[in-house]
C-alpha cells in the first residue's frame, strides 16, 4: 500500500485555441491515480469541496481504483481549480485557486500507518495553513515507512524560490526517495547543475534522487552510483501530468522489485545501477504514454504492457 497525501483540484485546461474544458487533476492525486491505474493499492489524503468539481474527483479517484482516506476534509466551500493553458509545442502554464486548510490532528493519527510508502509533494508541502501538517506527519512516520517527495513547484503559487526552499529542503532531509524535475531545479537553485544538487541532497538525508529532463531523460544517483536513462519518442499531445505519472511509475517499479517500506531502506541505498536504471525505464514510460494522451490521463498496467506508445 502507498498512501499519497496532498491536494486534488478541477484543471480547466485550454487548447490554444481558448477552448477550455474541465479534468480531474492535482499532482498528488494525479499520482494517487496513476498508481492505481498501475494495480499498486493507493489510499489518497486529501481535501475536496462538496460541489459539482468534487464530485467529479471522487468519481474519477473511485473509477481508478484509489481509495480516499477517512480523514481527508470534506466540508470545503469549493473545489480547487487550476486554469492550464497549453501551447502550441504541447508545454502546460498553469494558474491557481486552491484553499488548503490544516486537518483536525485527531484525523491524521492513523494516516500512513501500515502503508510501505507515504509520498507528497507540489502545493499541500508550501501552502500554509495545510503545509505544516503535511511536515509533522512525514517526519512522524519517516520512522516506520518510506517517505517519497516531488517538489513539483509551482512558481506563480508557492512565493520567493528562497523561502520555498527551506521548505523544500526540510522535507528532503525527512524523505527516502526524492523526484524533481530540472525546471524545478532551475527555479530553486538557478544556475547550478542538477547532479551537484542532486549529490547535496542524498548528503541531507535522501536515498534515492531522481531528476526528469523531459526529452532530455532522466539522471538519478545513491550514494552507490549514478544513473542516466533515455526519454522514450512519443508524440506528444501535452505534458499535463507526466511527471507525475513518472513518480507514480517509479513508486510501482520499486514496489515491483521489493524497494519500498521502512525495512527495505538499506537495499534500495544498495541498489546496484541496473535495478535503477530499469525503475527509470518503466517511469519514462509511463510518463511518455501520459504525454500521448490530452490531461493527467495516465495508462493501466494492461495498456502499458500490451500497447505500444503514440507515435
Amino acid at each position: 500500500m502507498i498512501t499519497v497525501v496532498g491536494e486534488s483540484l478541477v484543471d480547466l485546461i485550454e487548447d490554444p485555441s481558448g477552448v477550455a474544458a474541465a479534468h480531474p487533476g492535482g499532482s498528488p492525486a494525479n499520482v494517487a491515480v496513476a498508481l492505481g491505474r498501475l494495480d499498486q493499492p493507493a489510499t489518497l489524503l486529501t481535501q475536496l469541496g462538496d460541489d459539482a468539481y468534487g464530485r467529479l474527483l471522487r468519481a474519477h479517484l473511485a473509477g481508478s481504483g484509489v481509495r480516499l482516506d477517512p480523514a481527508s476534509l470534506s466540508d470545503l466551500p469549493s473545489t480547487s481549480v487550476a486554469r492550464t493553458r497549453v501551447g502550441a509545442d504541447g508545454q502546460a502554464g498553469y494558474d491557481f485557486d486552491i484553499d488548503w486548510r490544516s486537518f483536525p490532528q485527531r484525523a491524521l493519527t492513523d494516516v500512513g500507518a501500515g502503508s510501505d510508502c507515504l509520498h507528497t509533494g507540489s502545493l499541500a508541502t508550501v501552502l500554509a495553513p495545510g503545509a505544516d501538517d503535511v511536515l509533522a506527519l512525514v517526519q512522524d512516520r519517516r520512522a516506520t515507512t518510506m517517505i517519497s517527495y516531488d517538489p513539483n513547484c509551482r512558481p506563480s503559487l508557492m512565493g520567493e524560490p528562497a523561502t520555498v526552499l527551506r521548505r523544500v529542503e526540510e522535507l528532503v532531509a525527512s524523505s527516502d526517495v526524492v523526484k524533481v524535475s530540472r525546471e524545478d531545479l532551475a527555479w530553486l537553485h538557478p544556475g547550478r547543475a542538477h547532479e551537484r544538487v542532486g549529490r547535496e541532497w542524498l548528503e541531507r538525508g535522501a536515498v534515492l534522487v531522481v531528476v526528469t529532463g523531459g526529452e532530455r531523460g532522466a539522471w538519478a544517483a545513491t550514494r552507490h552510483g549514478e544513473v542516466r536513462v533515455d526519454a522514450l519518442p512519443v508524440r506528444v499531445v501535452d505534458t499535463v501530468g507526466a511527471g507525475d505519472a513518472f513518480t507514480a511509475g517509479l513508486l510501482a517499479a520499486l514496489a515491483q522489485r521489493d524497494l519500498l517500506g521502512a525495512a527495505r531502506r538499506a537495499a534500495l541505498d544498495a541498489a546496484d545501477p541496473a535495478t535503477i536504471a530499469g525503475v527509470l525505464r518503466h517511469a519514462a514510460r509511463v510518463a511518455a504514454w501520459t504525454c500521448g494522451r490530452k490531461g493527467a490521463d495516465p495508462p493501466t498496467r494492461a495498456q502499458l504492457t500490451a500497447v505500444p506508445l503514440p507515435a
